[in-house]
């Protein structure tokens, strides 16, 4: 039977720890009352380490590549306002335990948690709100396990299938493999977390992206390469449950209210991605946030929320 066990933090010590890894000391300080308490919820034979604030309709947070629960401090604030918002690591994410064996990261096997860990907490339908392969993440559970999830809003999913039905797509996706993926896992594999880690950023944000974020940044992203490292090794190993098949007619079958927000700057692939998706579902609209490249929650906060909010209470509003 799944676990809840809950682990008391002291508040000077979260706060140093957010402080530490994330530029978001404003973010930090408005949340501090409320992310000061740690819970662990134990779930298929592992460790998952999450915060939860506020009431109402809950909003579970699933962070992206290199992140962990704390990659949403500056949109946990104005989120409890209304909701009962809960972020959580995913497996293999910081503070979550590593295992011995970490061959089976794919896709599929974070949704599977994610779906046990919706269930284990007793959150009936929720919205899901993920970022890149955590909108990946909350995108297969909303296929998969519709009974769960109430709307899902998805910030540039790396769907990469769907890129392969254009010769355009292919070569975009292709371009981004020689570019990024295969020289970060190369760097891995040499022993240079640090260079690799580097050339995945510079890959998803933009060439000198790594560069621009503040060093205490770069602590977060380097608390969780070793994650990086097990996705690296399952695309290189071309394992198909590394990028999972989603066609535009299983988009079709989802009736779920999704929104899609992307960077004005982001990389050409997460547009054509989204490109598909706008097409394929039945109830969708679509965000752009000016100014931002792919790590647009953290680039642009108050945005990214406004715009999550102003979609969650529409849906509020139709329901009334």
């Amino acid at each position: 039977m799944d676990m809840i066990i809950k682990t008391v933090i002291a508040k000077s010590l979260l706060t140093v720890l957010i402080i530490i890894s994330v530029n978001l000391e404003q973010g930090a300080a408005q949340s501090a009352d409320c992310i000061s308490d740690i819970y662990t919820a134990e779930i298929n034979d592992t460790s998952f380490h999450y915060i939860e604030c506020g009431e109402g309709e809950p909003v579970v947070l699933v962070h992206g590549t290199l992140g962990d629960y704390r990659t949403w401090i500056g949109q946990i604030q104005p989120l409890s306002q209304n909701y009962k918002v809960i972020s959580y690591s995913r497996r293999y994410h910081y503070p979550n335990p590593w295992p011995i064996d970490a061959s089976d990261f794919s896709v599929n096997i974070h949704a599977e948690d994610l779906a046990a860990f919706i269930q284990s907490l007793d959150l009936g339908k929720v919205h899901l709100v993920g970022h890149s392969y955590g909108a990946y993440t909350s995108l297969m559970v909303a296929r998969d396990y519709p009974e769960l999830v109430r709307s899902v809003t998805l910030g540039e999913p790396p769907v990469m299938p769907l890129l392969n039905s254009t010769s355009h797509g292919k070569s975009v996706y292709q371009n981004f493999i020689k570019n990024s993926v295969i020289p970060s896992h190369n760097a891995f594999q040499n022993g240079e977390i640090e260079e690799g880690v580097k050339l995945f950023i510079n890959g998803v944000l933009g060439e000198g992206a790594y560069t621009n974020i503040p060093p205490i940044g770069h602590i977060t992203m380097l608390q969780n390469a070793r994650e990086l490292m097990g996705e690296m090794n399952g695309i290189n190993t071309k394992d198909e449950d590394s990028f999972p098949v989603f066609t535009c007619n299983e988009a079709e079958q989802m009736t779920m209210p999704v929104l899609l927000v992307e960077g004005e700057r982001s990389p050409e692939m997460f547009g054509l991605i989204h490109d598909h998706l706008e097409r394929c579902f039945q109830d969708v609209d679509r965000a752009f946030i000016p100014d931002a490249s792919h790590d647009l929650k953290i680039q642009e906060p108050n945005a990214f929320s406004d715009i999550v909010i102003a979609h969650l209470q529409n849906l509020k509003m139709q329901t009334e």
